[in-house]
């Protein structure tokens, strides 16, 4: 299993990005976290995430999983043809809620479990990979998720993580810092383990080899 789960953007460490795609600089860009927004500012937000990417040397494109709905294998093929899924930050529930549209739970689980390709992101993209989602809601809207589906937001997580992960802290520049030291300090109390992230650190899995960079 190859992961790169960055707390802001790229991270400190692009040259781990590149080495996990193994040398297949495709990229499928998620930005399905900020469906919330205005469509000219989601454009440019995918926009940055195909540029920052491509400063990279990575080909990336993206991958609306609003287009997939009901077309569960026809997004796997798309997925397992790149050599890293991109997943950018923003409302973890919208993610969430989209992901279980386009039916894929399973696919991302199997192709990243089989290490058939690297999942890499920020904020909301690792934390989607959480058990649960449960905490999240003190800093993201799940009312977005009603507004956008007419359905309530899911708080059960996708499980390749073996706990929570809690972006952005100890990072007073970040608008969410604060709001998140307090989901840290709630699952401290509660006993739920989580890994915890400062803008520029990243937590990267190679395999058997998993720590915070």
């Amino acid at each position: 299993m190859r992961l790169y789960l960055s707390s802001f953007r790229v991270g400190d460490h692009p040259d781990r990005l590149v080495d996990l795609a193994r040398g297949r600089p495709t990229a499928a860009v998620v930005a399905n976290a900020c469906d919330g927004q205005l469509p000219a500012d989601r454009a440019a937000s995918v926009t940055r995430e195909l540029e920052a990417l491509g400063e990279l040397g990575f080909d990336p494109h993206e991958v609306d999983l609003r287009d997939f709905a009901g077309h569960g294998e026809e997004l796997r093929g798309q997925l397992a043809e790149v050599g890293v899924v991109w997943v950018r930050g923003g409302n973890v529930f919208t993610l969430r809620h989209a992901i279980w549209r386009a039916e894929a739970d399973a696919i991302i689980r199997d192709l990243v479990t089989s290490d058939a390709v690297a999942y890499a992101g920020y904020s909301a993209g690792p934390c989607v990979l959480a058990p649960s989602l449960a905490g999240l809601e003190r800093c993201d809207d799940v009312g977005e998720v009603l507004r956008l589906y007419d359905e309530p937001a899911r708080f059960d997580g996708l499980g390749v993580l073996d706990r929570a992960l809690v972006p952005h802290l100890a990072t007073p520049a970040h608008p969410e810092s604060a709001i998140l030291e307090q989901v840290a300090a709630g699952y401290e109390r509660d006993g739920v383990p989580y890994i915890g992230l400062r803008d520029g650190q990243v937590y990267v899995v190679d395999g058997e080899i998993a720590g915070i960079v």
